[in-house]
């Protein structure tokens, strides 16, 4: 595993501990293919305002979330006007919310599970149900102890349990899946709500991550839309004029944590407006800039 690799418990599930992926490469990569990029000027006067949207209905498969999305943003408009959506605005969504618009969950009683499924279940008290979509949807494990699976999933993560979670679902006897490709999703929805607004905001999905070392956990960011998900500050000075060689920022992951002080885990307001944020300029994908190279990894 990477030098960032989680090995936390994930709070939000209860099929196991442990965290989700890696954050910032090695200081001699180019993570977001192309040195030197800058953050815009967010015109705020470092004000930073994290509004949660109204409550949502309980999401379905196949709901046009970016329209509930565009909804729940007018309501919040009624209340007060300085809400209305902005072309530097960051939407943060939660990705339990995406995976079940998209269809991402599983239902246990369908699931059928293998041997090592339920020797691990057994061993650790466990669903083996669950363990086995969890061996599914792992692309390497990485670790498999103590009630714990941390894996690679395909997207490159690193997580506990592949993403696979029980909590916040809406039903009993399901789990949601991540979604198929997050970066993706937030295009999908980015476009959604500018057919519906008219303004072409900034989007992230959002799920909550380990922390190396550190028990609790933070919210980071899945997929974007709008911006670049670093800030790369090398070859810029520092505030006495060195040159700085290895810092990065992740500022998307950064604006996902605040969202998440706005929502909260239960609050079933899954939908946070930041504005006043500094976004990297240019276009990037967490799976593109953010995630670790496996050469990059120490821990392999």
């Amino acid at each position: 595993m990477s030098e960032r690799d989680p090995e936390a418990g994930r709070g939000d599930s209860d099929a196991g501990a442990g965290g989700r992926g890696p954050t910032e490469g090695t200081g001699e990569r180019d993570a977001v293919s192309g040195t030197g990029a800058r953050a815009r000027d967010s015109g705020a006067g470092g004000a930073l305002v994290a509004v949660a949207l109204p409550e949502l209905p309980e999401i379905q498969p196949g709901d046009d979330l970016g329209k509930l999305a565009a909804e729940a943003w007018w309501k919040l408009t009624v209340d007060d006007a300085k809400l209305a959506p902005q072309p530097r605005d960051v939407l943060v969504v939660t990705q339990k919310v995406v995976s079940k618009a998209e269809g991402r969950i599983v239902r246990l009683a369908d699931v059928e599970p293998g041997a090592e499924a339920v020797a691990f279940a057994e061993a650790w008290d466990k669903d083996a149900r669950q363990v086995e979509v969890v061996l599914r949807e792992s692309a390497e494990i990485l670790r498999m102890e103590r009630g714990v699976i941390i894996s690679r999933t395909s997207h490159g993560f690193v997580c506990a349990n592949a993403g696979v979670d029980a909590s916040n679902v809406g039903a009993e006897d399901v789990v949601t899946l991540l979604p198929e490709n997050p970066d993706r999703s937030a295009a999908v929805l980015r476009r959604r709500i500018h057919d519906e607004l008219g303004v072409l905001v900034n989007v992230i999905v959002s799920d909550s991550f380990g922390r190396p070392w550190r028990w609790g956990i933070t919210d980071v960011a899945l997929g974007v839309s709008g911006f670049r998900p670093l800030e790369d500050m090398r070859g810029s000075p520092d505030t006495e004029g060195r040159t700085m060689r290895a810092t990065v920022v992740a500022v998307a992951d950064e604006l996902a944590s605040t969202a998440e002080l706005a929502s909260g885990k239960t609050s079933r307001r899954p939908l946070v407006l930041i504005r006043g944020a500094r976004l990297p300029e240019g276009i990037g994908t967490v799976a593109d800039d953010v995630i670790m190279p496996l050469e990059d990894d120490l821990f392999r």
